[in-house]
C-alpha cells in the first residue's frame, strides 16, 4: 500500500511472521543521492557506490579518507555545525543548497546518527519557490475552516496533492489490529479510486509501521531504478549500516513488486501520529517517476506533523460533549445513593442514561453477587459464566471487544443476541462489574483483494511473493458488534473512578476505617492520574485551547485568529530590529488600531518612552490582546461611553508598572468561568518573565496592574504614547464588490489558491490564474480580463510584460510584491497601485476599490 510494505534486507531473513522484530537495514540506497558514513573524528567509513562518481574520488581512496581531505572548509564547517543539532537516537538535521563539491551544483543535506557513526546524505538542489512555514500556514489554514473530521481528512488529502504533484493521495488509516482502511482520496482522472477500501495487515507489517514512527517520511522516486550498494556492505564486526533514518533508503523487491503490480512508479509516505501512535499515512502514488526536492519533502513532514495535532484536536472536541454528559451522569449517580443508600438501585435509576451515554443495547450489573441485567444481554447463567472469566483478567482494567466470542468462547452460543462488551470493574477482588452489551452487527467489508491471500510463496522458497490483485473483494463479518470507540472507553474509564468512589462510600466505616482509608488514597490517585492526563492533554497549545473552547468553526477561527494575529504584530516589532527591543508604546498603539479601529480614542495612553525584550514584547501582546477583547465584548468598550486608560512608570526598582483602567462601561462582575483568555492574562507574565500580574472586578470597571521586571525593560525612543497618537487609525472603509472576469498572476500554487477565493468572495464572476508571464499574455489574447492582480516577481521572470499590455488596453491592474512598495517599474506603469504581501481581504477590496473608483 505504501512504502516499506513485506521489508526484506537480506535474501537469509524469512519474512513469513509479521511478528518479527523491525527489520530496516536495507544496503543499499536510491541513486537520487549519494550516502556517506562517517566516525565521530570525521573519517569516512561507509559510503554508497554512486558517492565517487559525484565527487570524483575513487571508492578505495574515499574510505578511511579524513573528510576535510573530500570538501573545503566552509563545507566542513556547514557539515559540523549541523552535526551540533542531533540530539537522541532518532533525531534528523536537514540543511539546504550547499555547494559540496566545485562545479557540481548545490545539494540538499540530511544528516542522522547511525550507531557510532554520522551518516550524510545528499542530493541535488531543485529551484522551489514554496516555503516551508509559508506553504503550511496556508495550508493549515484552509483545514482549519473544515467542519468535522471527515471534512478535515478530505481537506488534508487536497492540500497534500497540490504540494506533492501525486496522482493519487489517499489518507490511509489503521486500525488496532494493524489492518488499513483508505478513509480520504483524492485522485487523478482516469484512475482507479480505492476510497473505501480495506487493506490486511500483513500489506504494511509490524515492523514497517515501527519504522514509521521513526520515519515520518520516505519517497520512492522510480520502482525501476536499481539504486547504489553501500561500501563495503558490512563493518569490521560483521553489521550492516542501520538506514532506518535514511531519506534515500533503498527499497526492497518485494514492495517495489508490489507497486508494480499496483501500476505505480513513485510513492511518497506522511506519517500521521497521533497521541504517540501511528494512526495512519498519507499515501502519495505517481504512474511516472517523480522526485520531488527535499525541501518541499521536509514541508509535507512538517504539514503531516501539524495536521496530526489539528486531528487529534479534533478528536477530543469530539469527546467533548461525551465528558459533559459523564459529569452529568457522575452527578446524578452521586444524588441517587445520597437518596437510597444502595449502589445497585443507583445504577439501576440510571440505567438509561448509562446505556445511551457509551451507546449500549444492554447493561448487566454484578455487586456482591446481586445481578441486575437490562435490555439484551446474556442470560443469567450466561453473565455469571462472563463475570467469572472475566475475574481471571488483569485487575483494575477495563475490557472492551467487539467480538466477545473471541475472549470468551462460550458467548459464541449466544453471539446473535450479544456480540460486544465493554466490561468496568467497580471494586477489589472479587470484583464487582458493570458491563455493557452490544448486539451483532453484521456488514459486510470490502478489501483491496481478498485478505485470506495477501501474499504468496515464491520461487526462492521462503521470501514472500506480494499477490497481485487488488480488485475489489467483500466479506461479510459476523458474530462481531460495532467497534468501541476510544471515547467511550475514556468514559467508561472516569465510570469506574466514579462508582469506584460511590462503592467506597457504602464501606462499613466502623470495620475498614484503616483500609478503607488505603482505598480511599489509591482512588484519589488514580483520579489525580487521569485529571493530569487531561490537563496535559488540554495545555499541548495555543490551537488547542483555544479551539476547544470555540463554539463553532467561525468562533474559533475568530479567537484564534486574534490571539495569533497579536503574536504576529509582536513579532513583526522585534523582528524589524532584529529581534531587538520593541517600543510599549508602539505595541499599545498597533493592538488598538488592530481591534478598535474607530473606537481607539476611547482607549488613553501615557507613560515615558519605554522599550521591551523581545520575549516581554510578546507576552505583553497576548495580554494585552486579551484585555482588548474582553473590554470590547464585556466591559468598557462594549457600549458607547466607556473608555480605557494605561498608564505606565518604571518603580524605584526599574520595574515597570502598568496599570490598566476600564471607566464609564456597564457595571463589572467576575466571571463565573475562568476561561483560557483569562489565563493568559493572569499567568502569561509571572510565568515566562516572573513578574507580577493582579486583576481586579471592580463594579465600576476592570482594573489591571501588570509588573515586569527590570531585565524586560529598558528607556529608550520612540516617544511616549498620548491620546491623539491613537486617533490616527483609518476609519474602516465600507465594502466595496467587484464585478467581471479576474486575471491573476502568481507563480505560488497556495498564494493563487488564497487570492481566487478572496476575489470571488470579492464578487468576481470568474478568475483566470497563470504561474507564468508568456500564459498571462495568451490569456490576455484569448479573453481580456476587467481587471488583474499581478505577482511582480515570477521565478526567473517578472509580470512587467503583463502590466504593460493589460495598461495599453486600458484594463486596471495592481501589482502584488513581498518586498515593499519600492519595486522598480518603467515610466509607462511606475504609477501602478503596488499592494504588500501578505494581503488580506480587506487590504485587496480597498486598492481595487481606490483603483476601479479613479478608473
Amino acid at each position: 500500500m505504501t512504502n516499506d510494505s513485506m521489508i526484506s534486507p537480506d535474501d537469509d531473513v524469512d519474512l513469513t511472521s509479521c511478528d518479527r522484530e523491525p527489520i530496516h537495514l536495507l544496503g543499499a540506497v536510491q541513486s537520487f543521492g549519494f550516502l556517506i558514513a562517517v566516525s565521530t573524528d570525521w573519517i569516512v567509513s561507509r559510503v554508497s557506490e554512486n558517492a565517487a562518481d559525484t565527487l570524483g574520488i575513487a571508492t578505495e581512496t574515499l574510505l578511511g579518507s579524513s573528510l576535510d581531505a573530500v570538501f573545503d572548509r566552509d563545507v566542513i564547517h556547514r557539515l559540523r555545525g549541523l552535526s551540533q543539532g542531533l540530539r537522541g537516537p532518532d533525531s534528523v538535521e536537514r540543511t539546504f543548497g550547499v555547494p559540496l563539491v566545485s562545479g557540481q551544483g548545490n545539494f540538499d543535506i540530511a544528516m542522522h546518527q547511525s550507531g557510532h557513526l554520522i551518516v550524510i546524505e545528499a542530493e541535488p538542489s531543485e529551484r522551489d519557490e514554496t516555503r516551508a512555514a509559508a506553504a503550511v500556514k496556508t495550508m493549515i489554514g484552509r483545514l482549519q475552516a473544515t467542519a468535522g473530521i471527515d471534512g478535515l481528512l478530505r481537506e488534508a488529502a487536497r492540500q497534500v496533492r497540490l504540494l506533492t504533484g501525486f496522482d493519487r493521495v489517499m489518507v490511509y488509516q489503521f486500525d488496532r489490529d494493524g489492518a488499513g482502511e483508505v478513509v480520504a482520496e483524492v485522485v487523478a482522472g482516469g484512475l482507479d479510486r480505492y476510497l473505501g477500501l480495506k487493506y490486511p495487515a500483513s500489506d504494511i507489517p509490524r515492523q514497517a509501521r515501527a519504522l514509521y514512527l521513526r520515519n515520518a517520511l520516505r519517497l520512492i522516486w522510480d520502482t525501476t531504478e536499481p539504486g547504489s550498494r553501500i561500501v563495503p556492505p558490512r563493518d569490521p564486526a560483521g553489521a550492516p549500516l542501520d538506514l532506518s533514518l535514511s531519506v534515500l533508503r533503498a527499497v526492497s523487491p518485494i514492495h517495489l513488486e508490489y507497486l508494480t503490480n499496483m501500476g505505480v512508479r513513485a510513492s511518497l509516505s506522511i506519517s500521521i501520529i497521533v497521541n504517540g501512535r501511528l494512526w495512519g499515512l498519507f499515501a502519495c502514488h505517481h504512474m511516472e517517476p517523480r522526485r520531488i526536492s527535499l525541501e518541499r519533502r521536509t514541508a509535507a513532514e512538517l504539514f503531516g506533523q501539524v495536521f496530526s495535532y489539528l486531528l487529534e484536536s479534533r478528536q477530543r472536541d469530539d469527546a467533548e460533549s461525551y465528558r459533559d454528559k459523564a459529569q452529568l451522569l457522575h452527578d446524578g449517580l452521586m444524588r441517587a445513593v445520597a437518596a437510597n443508600g444502595s449502589t445497585v438501585d443507583a445504577i439501576l435509576s440510571q440505567i438509561d442514561q448509562l446505556s445511551d451515554l457509551v451507546m449500549a443495547d444492554g447493561v448487566g450489573v454484578w455487586i456482591d453477587g446481586q445481578v441486575e441485567l437490562h435490555g439484551k444481554t446474556p442470560s443469567m447463567e450466561e453473565f455469571t459464566s462472563l463475570v467469572r472469566h472475566l475475574n481471571q483478567a488483569p485487575a483494575g482494567k477495563i475490557y472492551a471487544t467487539e467480538e466477545l466470542a473471541a475472549f470468551h468462547p462460550p458467548a459464541a452460543d449466544y453471539s446473535d443476541r450479544v456480540a460486544g462488551a465493554l466490561a468496568i470493574p467497580i471494586s477489589r477482588l472479587p470484583r464487582d462489574y458493570l458491563v455493557f452489551f452490544r448486539r451483532e452487527f453484521a456488514r459486510s467489508v470490502t478489501w483491496a483483494g481478498n485478505p485470506d491471500k495477501p501474499v504468496s510463496v515464491g520461487p526462492n522458497g521462503t521470501r514472500l511473493t506480494p499477490r497481485k490483485s487488488f480488485a475489489a473483494w467483500q466479506d461479510t463479518v459476523r458474530g462481531q458488534s460495532i467497534p468501541w470507540k476510544s471515547t467511550e472507553i475514556s468514559i467508561a474509564e472516569s465510570l469506574r473512578v466514579t462508582l469506584l468512589e460511590v462503592i467506597l462510600r457504602m464501606k462499613d466505616e466502623s470495620d475498614r476505617d484503616r483500609q478503607s482509608a488505603q482505598d480511599r488514597q489509591e482512588l484519589l490517585i488514580a483520579e489525580l492520574n487521569h485529571r493530569v492526563r487531561n490537563i496535559l492533554g488540554l495545555i499541548r497549545g495555543l490551537v488547542t485551547q483555544s479551539q476547544s473552547r470555540a463554539g463553532t468553526v467561525e468562533d474559533f477561527a475568530t479567537v484564534i485568529g486574534g490571539r495569533i494575529q497579536a503574536l504576529a504584530r509582536a513579532h513583526d516589532q522585534v523582528t524589524t530590529n532584529n529581534w531587538g527591543p520593541g517600543s510599549l508604546s508602539e505595541l499599545i498603539r498597533l493592538e488598538a488600531v488592530a481591534y478598535l479601529n474607530d473606537q481607539v480614542t476611547r482607549m488613553r495612553a501615557s507613560g515615558p518612552a519605554i522599550l521591551l525584550e523581545p520575549q516581554a514584547f510578546s507576552t505583553l501582546a497576548l495580554v494585552l490582546h486579551e484585555l482588548v477583547t474582553n473590554a470590547a465584548k464585556y466591559g468598557a468598550l462594549s457600549d458607547t461611553s466607556g473608555y480605557v486608560t494605561i498608564d505606565w512608570h518604571l518603580d524605584t526598582l526599574d520595574r515597570l508598572v502598568i496599570d490598566w483602567r476600564e471607566h464609564g462601561g456597564p457595571a463589572v462582575q467576575a466571571p463565573s468561568r475562568r476561561g483560557f483568555g483569562t489565563t493568559i492574562i493572569e499567568r502569561s507574565i509571572p510565568y515566562e518573565l516572573k513578574g507580577e500580574a493582579r486583576i481586579t472586578y471592580a463594579l465600576t470597571g476592570v482594573q489591571a496592574r501588570f509588573v515586569l521586571p527590570a531585565a524586560s525593560v529598558s528607556l529608550g525612543a520612540p516617544p511616549a504614547v498620548t491620546a491623539p497618537a491613537l486617533t490616527e487609525a483609518v476609519q474602516p472603509r465600507t465594502s466595496a464588490a467587484l464585478s467581471g472576469q479576474a486575471l491573476l498572476v502568481e507563480d505560488n500554487m497556495l498564494i493563487a489558491l488564497d487570492a481566487e477565493d478572496m476575489l470571488m468572495e470579492l464578487g468576481a464572476s470568474s478568475v483566470t490564474t497563470s504561474s507564468s508571464a508568456a500564459d498571462a499574455l495568451r490569456a490576455i489574447e484569448r479573453n481580456p480580463p476587467d481587471f488583474a492582480l499581478l505577482d511582480v516577481n515570477l521565478g526567473d521572470g517578472t509580470s512587467i510584460p503583463v502590466a504593460q499590455a493589460l495598461s495599453k488596453r486600458n484594463i486596471p491592474f495592481v501589482f502584488a510584491t513581498g518586498y515593499g512598495e519600492g519595486i522598480p517599474r518603467p515610466d509607462d506603469i511606475a504609477d501602478a497601485p503596488v499592494l504588500s504581501k501578505p494581503y488580506t481581504l480587506a487590504s485587496l477590496r480597498d486598492i481595487f476599490k481606490d483603483l476601479l473608483t479613479n478608473n
